[in-house]
């Protein structure tokens, strides 16, 4: 068998549904594995335990493998951050450090595998990518949040001191009792206390939800649904582009066909 079948064999199996449900179900099954290393197991259950969990690790380095002799251009194998996410936390999970002081990192590697699902559901990496775009907008946002934490713990520290320095003692108390109302934890049972000392207190506190709960949230919201939609865009721009080059070659390869078959027909007259 030629290297160039071998390639193709292994980018019809790596594009295979049947494939990425394969993986998917491996991953979740290496999540239960590390859940069930959290329980006090007998001896006998925690060796098989550990063989399934190299069982797993094998699998994955299959898994790698397939996909990168299915590349049909290797050189960009490792240009995807997730195919050298991937392939780190296999290689890393290979290492025999389980006895060892680095036993708690062969752990911690273990549980970032569950992370790989990301790499291997498009939907996924659309996403986080998507998240990962929409920080830099959602930094403004944040910074403005952070302001109106600022005033408002500012000012809250000004009246509120007196009624309960354990909650608004300082600045930075009253940032973290701000924080607990903005998530609605016993929030009410703050606003009682202080209107006990000021009737109308009740006007700083549902303000600030509105500020924060409400309209910075649906800022967040906003613009993570739009950068989404972009997203989505984009990829359908490039699939309809993929389509079009497809199209093209093959009318190229039927034009070429005919060409070839008019030249024959013309050379038996």
């Amino acid at each position: 068998m030629s290297v160039q079948n071998l390639e193709d064999i292994f980018f019809r199996i790596r594009s295979n549904k049947v494939f990425e449900t394969f993986v998917v179900s491996i991953i979740i099954f290496s999540a239960l594995v590390i859940g069930v290393k959290t329980y006090e197991i007998p001896p006998l259950i925690e060796e098989v335990v550990g063989v399934l969990d190299w069982m797993i690790t094998v699998i994955f380095l299959v898994e790698i493998i397939i996909r990168f002799i299915g590349e049909p251009n290797k050189k960009y194998f490792f240009k995807n951050g997730w195919n050298v996410f991937d392939t780190l936390i296999v290689v890393v999970s290979l290492v025999p450090i389980e006895d060892s002081e680095l036993a708690i990192v062969g752990r911690l590697i273990r549980i970032f595998r569950v992370l790989r699902m990301v790499s291997i559901i498009p939907e996924l990496r659309i996403l986080l990518n998507s998240l990962l775009k929409a920080l830099p907008q959602l930094a403004y946002v944040m910074l403005l949040m952070f302001i109106i934490f600022y005033i408002y713990a500012a000012i809250g520290s000004t009246f509120f001191a007196k009624v309960d320095p354990k909650l608004w003692g300082d600045i930075a108390i009253s940032m973290l009792t701000l924080f607990r109302v903005m998530t609605f934890e016993d929030w009410t049972d703050v606003m009682y206390a202080t209107q006990e000392y000021y009737p109308f207190s009740w006007v700083f506190y549902l303000s600030f939800i509105f500020f924060t709960a409400f309209a910075f949230l649906n800022m967040i919201i906003g613009i993570v649904v739009n950068v989404l939609e972009s997203e989505r865009q984009k990829i359908s721009e490039v699939k309809d582009d993929e389509k079009h080059d497809q199209e093209l070659s093959e009318l190229a390869s039927i034009k070429a066909e005919l060409t070839q078959l008019r030249l024959l027909i013309e050379s038996r007259r």
